[in-house]
């Protein structure tokens, strides 16, 4: 798996596909990128397509701030946002599509502020703008959140799943398949240092103000109505913040919108791309040269 050495982290990040525009996928809170996987196989097949692990989860490993430094550095999304740029740059995309999820959506925002001209699209999955009425999850899902991320191993996989996925789906489907990934991939994916780190960094999260600034980059926002972690009214005032951003609501959904519903995601998301290039290879559109975007 490749790496990008920062001063503050050592990014691991990996790739699939070798046609196309391409795409880069940033992970939401406390799990590593490759939980992309049921996007990955769908996306590839038309884009050359990357993902990561943010600071704090799988195989990338957080680096202390230097020994002169008077205190350590807070985490940020800004910050996560700029190392979503280091992997841009250590795989030479000028630009590409951004998709964020949850916490990465949030991350995904402050790339898309800070870096517009590395942006060909940007789609924000669950996610919200910050803010004080966002600092928590709700009152229902916070104990399913504590003790899932952050609580006694042993009880962690079933708040997850209550806490990810709707009461109605679990009843519908062979939950043991749902457990052992829980288990093999997010509750073993994060030490609980890590985890508080990433929480610091959501919990200043805030970009309201900012958004309009985003009205000239084609913008897909993902609502999933059941959705326990998300406040569902807050993923939707996310796309009334972006002028021009289009809203797909998944009714029946829950917060794991890529597994729950990923072939649908999927089609919103090759689309969402198919869209966005096509406007970008329109005459005297600034992103024009599609080959730009590979080199």
């Amino acid at each position: 798996m490749p790496i990008v050495e920062l001063p503050d982290a050592r990014l691991h990040y990996d790739t699939a596909g070798e046609a196309g525009s391409p795409v880069l996928l940033i992970m939401g809170f406390g799990v590593p990128g490759h939980l992309w996987m049921n996007q990955i196989p769908a996306l590839s097949r038309r884009h050359h397509v990357a993902w990561f692990d943010n600071a704090g989860a799988g195989k990338t490993v957080r680096r202390p701030a230097p020994a002169a430094r008077a205190r350590p550095r807070l985490p940020t999304m800004r910050r996560f946002g700029q190392h979503a740029v280091a992997v841009l740059d250590a795989l030479g995309w000028n630009r590409a599509h951004i998709v964020g999820v949850s916490m990465g959506g949030m991350v995904a925002q402050e790339l898309a502020l800070h870096h517009p001209d590395r942006v060909r699209s940007l789609a924000l999955v669950v996610t919200h703008a910050g803010g004080v009425r966002n600092a928590l999850p709700p009152p229902r899902a916070l104990g399913l959140f504590l003790t899932g991320f952050l609580g006694p191993r042993a009880g962690r996989t079933r708040a997850l799943e209550r806490l990810i996925f709707p009461d109605a789906y679990l009843a519908a489907v062979d939950v043991a398949p749902l457990r052992r990934a829980l288990s093999d991939h997010v509750v073993a994916a994060a030490p609980r240092r890590d985890r508080l780190f990433q929480i610091a960094a959501v919990m200043t999260h805030g970009t309201a103000r900012r958004l309009p600034a985003l009205a000239a980059t084609p913008t897909l926002v993902v609502k999933a109505a059941q959705d326990r972690l998300i406040r569902p009214r807050e993923t939707h005032r996310l796309h009334t913040l972006i002028p021009g951003s289009r809203l797909l609501e998944l009714p029946d959904a829950g917060h794991a919108v890529l597994h729950q519903c990923a072939d649908e995601l999927n089609a919103a998301l090759l689309d969402h791309f198919a869209a966005a290039d096509r406007a970008a290879d329109r005459p005297g559109d600034r992103s024009r040269d599609h080959a730009r975007d590979q080199a």
